[in-house]
C-alpha cells in the first residue's frame, strides 16, 4: 500500500483500511484510524503507521473520537447493545408484571 492509497482511505474515512494503518498529524500531536470522521488533516502534516504502538513510540496520543488504542471499537455497536439490555429490562413480553 502506498502513501496515495492511504491518503485516499484517510480522505474518505474508509472502514476497509482500519486496522490497516494508522495515521497520525504532526500540528496535533494525535493518531487515528483510517475510517475516523475527524476533519481531514492536510496532507503535508500526515505520518503514517502500521501498528498503533509504533504512534504512540513516536510521541502521538490516540484520538478520542475513534479511540485507535483499543482493538475493536464500535461506538454504534456499543449503543445498540445498550438499548437492547434497557428494552429488555423495561419492556419486553417476558417481564413479570406486579
Amino acid at each position: 500500500m502506498d502513501d496515495n492509497e492511504m491518503w485516499q482511505a484517510v480522505q474518505t474515512c474508509d472502514l476497509a483500511y482500519d486496522g490497516e494503518f494508522f495515521y497520525a498529524v504532526q500540528t496535533t500531536r494525535i493518531f487515528c484510524r483510517p475510517s475516523c470522521k475527524s476533519k481531514c488533516p492536510r496532507r503535508n502534516n500526515v505520518e503514517y503507521f502500521k501498528r498503533s504502538a509504533e504512534a504512540e513510540v513516536a510521541g502521538y496520543r490516540p484520538c478520542k473520537r475513534c479511540r485507535p488504542d483499543l482493538p475493536q471499537y464500535d461506538p454504534d455497536r456499543d449503543l445498540a447493545e445498550a438499548s437492547k439490555v434497557v428494552f429488555d429490562n423495561y419492556f419486553s413480553d417476558r417481564q413479570e408484571l406486579n
